[in-house]
C-alpha cells in the first residue's frame, strides 16, 4: 500500500503531539518567552511574591487556591483543581470557562505550542 507525503507528514505531526501521556513535549526555553509575553504584568515564579495574580512558583501539581498570602476568588478557592499538566493546557487556553467566576482578567494562551512551552516553563520554576 502506497501512504502520501502528506499522511506521513500527518502521521508525524500526530505522534509529536502526543508525546509524553497525551501532552505536546513542550520548550522550557520558549516557554519562558510565553511567561514574558503573557504572565508578567501579573505573576512571578518568585517564591513568596505575589503580584496582581499569585506566585506561580512550583505551581505545577499544586493545589488551586492554596497560597494563604494571597487573596483568591471563591470561585478559584473552591474550584477543587490541581494544576496538574493537563489541567493547566485546558486553564490557560480558556480560564473562564474552566473556573468561571474567576477573577483572572485573562482571555488565555490560543496558540497550542505556546500553552505547551509555558507548561514546561512552570515545570522548571
Amino acid at each position: 500500500m502506497k501512504v502520501s507525503g502528506f499522511a506521513l507528514g500527518l502521521a508525524a505531526v500526530a505522534a509529536t503531539l502526543f508525546v509524553n501521556g497525551g501532552a505536546f513535549a513542550g520548550d522550557a526555553a520558549n516557554g519562558e518567552k510565553v511567561f514574558k509575553k503573557f504572565c508578567t504584568s501579573c505573576h512571578t515564579t518568585d517564591e513568596g511574591k505575589n503580584r496582581v495574580g499569585p506566585s506561580l512558583h512550583a505551581v505545577v501539581g499544586r493545589a488551586a487556591g492554596s497560597i494563604s498570602s494571597f487573596s483568591y476568588s471563591t470561585a478559584n478557592k473552591g474550584s477543587g483543581l490541581t494544576w496538574t499538566e493537563e489541567v493547566l493546557e485546558k486553564y490557560l487556553a480558556d480560564p473562564k470557562g474552566v473556573v468561571p467566576g474567576t477573577k483572572m482578567v485573562f482571555a488565555g494562551v490560543k496558540d497550542a505550542t505556546e500553552r505547551a512551552d509555558l507548561i514546561e516553563f512552570l515545570k522548571t520554576k
